[in-house]
């Protein structure tokens, strides 16, 4: 679970951390096909699976960095992933997260 870290980058935002994908994690799962999502209002803890991803190479759970409650899901996941294999990873992001 520890070499997943270099996967994911997180912020601080106003309403909590976001939470995305780094270009590391972006060509180790290669083209990611479907996620699977908390909405917003579930709550997460530090560890335990936050999102599922099917991507060309493998289908990976995910383990939240942070531990606290879903604030925001990514509106541009909501009809298809195409901002998880862009070039920008500031725009690769899952949610952001309230921290406990």
């Amino acid at each position: 679970m520890s070499g997943m870290v270099k996967y994911f980058w997180t912020e601080a935002v106003d309403d909590g951390t976001r939470i995305g994908l780094t270009t590391e994690g972006q060509d180790e799962l290669g083209s990611i096909k479907f996620a699977k999502l908390p909405t917003v209002g579930d709550t997460v803890k530090q560890g335990e699976n936050l999102l599922s991803v099917e991507a060309d190479k493998a289908v990976s759970d995910i383990p939240s960095p942070v531990s606290g409650r879903v604030t925001v899901v990514n509106p541009a996941l909501a009809t298809d992933f195409d901002a998880l294999n862009g070039q920008d990873t500031a725009a690769a992001w899952f949610v952001d997260v309230q921290e406990d």
